[in-house]
This record gives structure tokens, sequence and C-alpha cells, in this order.
């Protein structure tokens, strides 16, 4: 079975980025592009984003999951501590998140380092979720092999009584991830495969240097 892709071609136009219009600070760039891609009604999931952690086996690894907070210091998103990523985290905590908006021709690339979220915030937004995903958070036991499909339900119904009329507490191997930036890359689709490429990197005394790469 082969496919030749050679002739799937796109040329990209809809938007530049240049130097003047970069401020000094990668997050108010962020969140600029965020708020642009959330409201193009382009995007289902303008949050969905591509984490990379380094497993035990050496080998990469990348997964979908969804931004769920950024602010000054970085971006939040949540999982079970005890899951793959979780593990892959413990070891090594340096972790790349990505983006990609191919309706408005973008990328953002993120280096950072993960560190476990204070207990009251994880508290705060298990509070905020459906039953269902709260319950769901005690009835998989992430990354592990199961039986099959029905080892999950029974799970999720032993659950169901566990917790019937009763307050579902976050269960201590689940909680946020914050990923404190060290480099934030910009990138704009331009003709010719001449794309901008914006890199922002952090300093020794937090300020932030900002170089062009060539595409």
């Amino acid at each position: 079975m082969s496919k030749d892709l050679s002739n799937y071609r796109k040329s990209y136009e809809k938007q530049e980025l240049l130097e003047q219009h970069c401020p000094k600070n990668p997050m108010e760039l962020f969140q600029t592009w965020f708020t642009s891609a959330d409201e193009s009604g382009t995007i289902e999931e303008t949050n969905a984003m591509n984490i990379s952690t380094i497993g035990a086996d050496g080998f990469p690894k990348n997964r979908i999951v969804l931004l769920k907070k950024f602010t000054s210091e970085g971006f939040i998103f949540y999982s079970n501590y005890d899951s793959e990523k979780g593990k892959a985290l413990e070891e090594n905590n340096h972790i790349c998140l990505s983006f990609f908006w191919p309706a408005l021709e973008q990328q953002i690339i993120i280096k950072g380092k993960a560190i476990k979220e204070a207990t009251a915030a994880s508290d705060a937004y298990f509070e905020s979720r459906p039953d269902g995903s709260k319950l769901g958070a005690w009835a998989s036991n992430q990354s592990t092999v199961v039986s099959s499909r029905e080892e999950l339900e029974e799970s999720l119904a032993s659950f169901e009584t566990k917790f019937k009329e009763k307050k579902i507490q976050r269960p201590q191997h689940w909680g946020g991830y914050l990923v404190h930036p060290v480099s934030i890359e910009f990138w704009q689709g331009r003709p010719n495969r001449l794309h901008d490429r914006i890199r922002y990197s952090l300093q020794e005394d937090f300020s932030w240097k900002i170089e062009r790469l060539a595409p």
C-alpha cells in the first residue's frame, strides 16, 4: 500500500508576523493570537494542544490535551498524575506544547518546564467539572491496560454507587500542571514557504529575547 502526497500543496497568504508587531512579552502575543483564533469561528477547539514528553524508554510521545488556563506565569492543563505523561513528567519535567490553527495558517510552539499546580487550584478546577467527568477521573487508571470496554463501564458504575448523594472529591492522583515557558515560537504561514517565525527566549534577568528564524 502506498500513496504519493508530493503534490499536496497550499500557498499561505492570509497574514504576516513582523517584528514591529511583536510586544516585549510573548504572553501578550499569545493572548492576541488565541483570542483571534477563538473568535474566528473556524476552529472547533481552540484550546486543543499537542504536548510532548520524554518517556522512560527514551522516546518522545505526543498527545492532544486541552489547555484550561493561561496566565502571565504560563499554561495550565490537567491530567492523571499516574498516567504515562504524569510519570514522564515526574522523571523529566521538560515539555513541549504546540497549537496548530490551519484555518489561520498559524502555529505556536512552546518549550517549558511543568510543575504540579497548587492543591487548592486543582481542587477548585475539579469542583467546576461535570459529575460525569469527576467520576471518570476516579474510574480510569489512565494509561494502564484494561481487558475490555466493559471493565471501564463497571468501574464507573462502582464509583457512581460509591459517591451516590455524596460530594465527589478530587482524587489525589489527579490535578493540574503549570508549564513555565522558556521559549515560545510564533509561526505564520507566508507565500513561497518563506514563513514568518518569531522566537521569544527567556533570559536570566527574566526578559525575553526576540529573534527571527529562517523558515
